[in-house]
């Protein structure tokens, strides 16, 4: 994964609309989580992705893993704002129906984001959402919705597969 970013980081001037350089820079992100979880490497908020050339230039061989609740505690964290993120996709789609005791995303929004804040594991909602770039969700312009969505992405496949032995890389769940 390290060899793969730093080859794609060196191709980002010129081929930065390739997929394949656009997803191998994304990974950057998957091991700035791995490298969290070895102790080496501080989370940053989920509106900021890792700085890629500092990924790169860590030593994975020198860390140790952190303490089993806390990854499992972030897995959860990574896992919910992966959930706000498919959660506007969906609602922008207007296919989903929403459980019984709701009557709007907005509330099951809410809910959520309270619970997530009360369990310790999302910042403080605002209005009644989760709070990214210094604004409510729901405001994020589409390009600030796409670069949440792959943070929380990244990170939740890189914590499932540390959490899920045995899992190939390709195969790890990413269920919401």
């Amino acid at each position: 994964m390290r060899g793969e970013l730093e080859d794609a980081l060196a191709r980002v001037p010129a081929e930065a609309n390739d997929a394949q350089v656009v997803d191998a820079v994304w990974r950057g992100e998957a091991l700035g989580t791995l490298l969290w979880a070895l102790q080496l490497a501080e989370l940053p908020a989920y509106d900021h992705p890792f700085d890629s050339e500092l990924v790169v230039s860590v030593d994975p061989q020198a860390g140790e893993l952190r303490e089993e609740e806390d990854i499992l505690l972030e897995r959860d964290s990574a896992r919910l704002w992966h959930w706000r993120a498919r959660t506007t996709e969906l609602q922008a789609a207007g296919d989903v129906e929403l459980p019984a005791r709701y009557a709007t995303f907005d509330q099951l929004i809410a809910a959520t984001a309270m619970r997530g804040y009360e369990q310790g594991i999302l910042p403080s909602p605002l209005r009644g959402d989760f709070q990214a770039y210094g604004k409510v969700y729901r405001h994020l312009t589409p390009e600030q919705h796409a670069e949440a969505h792959s943070i929380a992405v990244e990170r939740h496949h890189a914590l499932n597969w540390l959490c899920e032995p045995g899992t190939n890389w390709e195969d790890v769940p990413l269920d919401t």
